[in-house]
């Protein structure tokens, strides 16, 4: 006879709280626009989002990594935590993070999502501004 009941075990995160990379010490992050092509695939929806590029040294770059890969596998968000230079607290969401050496230590290279790029992350190269445009 066939048994029509299913059991179906489901994984539910044992928490929905976001995880955060707090900044303790140090300037403020320095963030770039991301100018590369696989970033645009993490933004990809019905909004236009920021997003930007920033270099941090660390202690431990391959530990906070795994941090942000176990949040991801449970479907939470990671938060960079940082404080402006006006001294505010501020949260960026990270889309993508890696690790690497460098002379100094471990380095951590996070790809996040900002409200706006920063004024001096913006480069007027950038624009390719027609003057004649403005005369006709």
């Amino acid at each position: 006879m066939y048994d029509s009941r299913i059991l179906i075990f489901i994984r539910m995160p044992m928490t929905t709280e976001p995880e955060k990379i707090t900044i303790v010490e140090g300037p403020p992050p320095t963030f770039e626009p991301a100018g590369d092509p696989w970033v645009y695939g993490l933004t990809e929806g019905p909004l236009l989002r920021q997003t930007a590029r920033c270099v941090l040294r660390t202690f431990n770059g391959p530990s906070l990594v795994e941090r942000c890969r176990n949040a991801w596998k449970d479907a939470r968000d990671v938060y960079l935590d940082y404080r402006e230079r006006d001294g505010l607290r501020k949260e960026a969401l990270i889309l993508a993070a890696r690790h690497g050496e460098a002379p100094e230590g471990h380095v951590l290279q996070l790809w996040i999502q900002l409200e706006a790029l920063p004024e001096a992350a913006i480069d007027d190269s950038d624009f390719d501004i027609d003057s004649d445009a403005d005369a006709n």
